[in-house]
């Protein structure tokens, strides 16, 4: 259908200061033509970065109730995709939705955000670890950053990684789990380079893309790269193309919010950037 928007369940927190999660992936799905529908796993002042005495509201007793009203108007998706979840039950609440919204086999993207830069966020347990494990079982495609990978495997970080082939079988042992798509980002690379590599089992083939690193950490770059895969996908196009889409424009919003030298906890300056994307998916 010509004019069909793609429609996708986010289900994430919203940070409302700070540019992440939903405040950053609503605008960028937007842009490129996709309907976002959240759903809350909690509301919070600021992310939790770099701020104190933030406050925070769990929304793990609505989340249901918002998710079956949807059941019982009829509302479907052609995506479903999930972020921070911040317990045990909510990991069994996203299972309990995808299950609720299942019957027209909707692009199930998990984002298994537990960690970075080699730690577990405080809140991660090791119960919540192997939930999360469940959790990636039912996903079409997977995108952890390196820090998750090591957890979700059972590996060590390492500050450097020289051997591509290693995060090859990486990412075969992660599409073990169950996702025919994987994408590891954030990956610390040889000679200060930056490396993000996926895996189409479908069609049993790599992709890796090499950038330079920038001296600079920001938090919501994640959701950002995420957003622009699926929003690529959803379109349509093919692993590459969305990944470089996606690496492209998280580059571009890390290399101008460095340049504006803005507070790092602020997040990307991901609305000078957007005009970039909308090129990209509209143009083209």
């Amino acid at each position: 259908m010509k004019n069909f928007v793609p429609r996708v369940a986010a289900i994430h927190d919203i940070s409302c200061f700070g540019r992440c999660s939903l405040t950053v992936i609503m605008p960028i799905l937007s842009a490129m033509g996709v309907q976002v529908c959240p759903l809350p796993t909690a509301v919070l002042s600021t992310h939790l970065g770099g701020f104190t005495d933030l406050a925070f509201y769990d929304f793990t007793s609505h989340m249901p109730d918002f998710f079956h009203h949807w059941k019982r108007e009829g509302i479907a998706f052609d995506c479903i995709y999930s972020g921070f979840l911040a317990s045990e039950e909510q990991i069994d609440v996203v299972q309990q939705f995808i299950d609720e919204f299942s019957s027209n086999h909707p692009l199930v993207v998990v984002d298994p955000v537990m960690g970075d830069d080699g730690k577990l966020y405080s809140i991660y347990t090791p119960q919540m670890q192997e939930q999360m494990k469940r959790l990636v079982k039912r996903a079409d495609i997977l995108t952890p950053n390196y820090t998750e990978a090591c957890f979700l495997l059972g590996e060590t970080y390492q500050g450097q990684v020289c051997d591509v082939a290693q995060m090859k079988k990486w990412l075969l042992r992660l599409a073990e789990f169950g996702p025919t798509t994987v994408v590891m980002t954030g990956i610390p690379f040889e000679h200060g380079k930056i490396l993000t590599i996926g895996y189409d089992q479908k069609e049993d083939i790599f992709f890796d893309i090499v950038t330079d690193h920038i001296p600079a950490k920001y938090p919501g770059t994640g959701d950002i790269f995420s957003s622009v895969l699926i929003g690529s996908l959803l379109h349509k196009d093919s692993l590459p193309v969305a990944m470089e889409r996606a690496v492209n424009f998280v580059g571009l919003a890390i290399k101008t919010t460095f340049q504006a030298d803005t507070p790092t906890r602020e997040g990307v300056v991901v609305e000078r950037v957007l005009p970039w994307l909308c090129r990209e998916v509209w143009e083209k």
